[in-house]
């Protein structure tokens, strides 16, 4: 673990230390006036749509909020967070947006990652520098390509490389960190391969995936970010031969 990390991790603390969890009143008007009204317009879930949700493997992410790079944790971020969005209006590839009740009823329209609309840039750390409350803490880039807010998570019965014997690898090319690469499958054809120890959780690879409506291939959240190995830069040796004159 890198020593920015751990200092990353040691101003983590610290500010913890110092700041209260804010939003205690907001959460207290949200329980005794909203949320009632809320309650009525959500629709009812019967048991034959969950079934069905099931039986086609429909991603648990999008029943657990992932947190933005420098959150920490849900926990932290929640608890921190008053929803005034200056992250969201902040994000150049708009991959965050309000959630409803992801959170819970107090966490109403707190941000989340929506992968369905959108990723995060690699390099990209403008959420942490604009957030007024500490619920992102500020990173930077460096740190930030190794902040772990999720893992991929592949369905291979649902890529279309098995549904379709079609090549793809379009979640391949997307991936920042090459924690998803190609491997052969069947005759000519290749299929995703995932190295969740590199993936930071990004999104790329599920934005990517073409398959509708339940991607084959989507994030997991965190519940708590961890650190993701740094990957394993491989060294291209010329193919120039020294005996042959130069072709110009």
């Amino acid at each position: 673990m890198s020593d920015s990390w751990n200092e990353f991790k040691g101003r983590w603390k610290k500010t913890s230390n110092i700041l209260p969890v804010i939003n205690e009143g907001r959460r207290r008007a949200l329980k005794t006036s909203v949320l009632p009204v809320i309650g009525l317009l959500l629709p009812s879930v019967n048991k034959d749509s969950v079934t069905e949700i099931n039986r086609k493997n429909y991603d648990s992410s999008h029943k657990h909020p992932i947190s933005p790079p420098g959150s920490i944790s849900v926990e932290h971020f929640s608890d921190r967070c008053t929803a005034c969005h200056l992250c969201v209006s902040s994000c150049p590839t708009q991959v965050l947006m309000p959630s409803l009740i992801d959170y819970g009823f107090a966490g109403l329209l707190q941000p989340k990652m929506n992968y369905s609309a959108s990723y995060c840039n690699f390099d990209c750390v403008i959420c942490s520098q604009v957030c007024p409350t500490g619920a992102i803490l500020p990173l930077d880039s460096n740190i930030k390509k190794q902040v772990q807010i999720g893992k991929a998570q592949f369905v291979k019965e649902d890529c279309i490389v098995v549904t379709k014997k079609k090549d793809c690898g379009a979640c391949s090319e997307h991936c920042p960190t090459k924690a998803v690469k190609m491997v052969p499958y069947e005759q000519h054809l290749v299929i995703p391969d995932v190295n969740d120890e590199i993936c930071v959780g990004c999104g790329a690879c599920e934005h990517a995936c073409p398959v509708q409506p339940w991607k084959a291939i989507y994030v997991n959240s965190n519940p708590v970010h961890l650190i993701a190995k740094k990957p394993k830069s491989e060294k291209i040796e010329p193919s120039f031969d020294g005996k042959q004159d130069f072709p110009f």
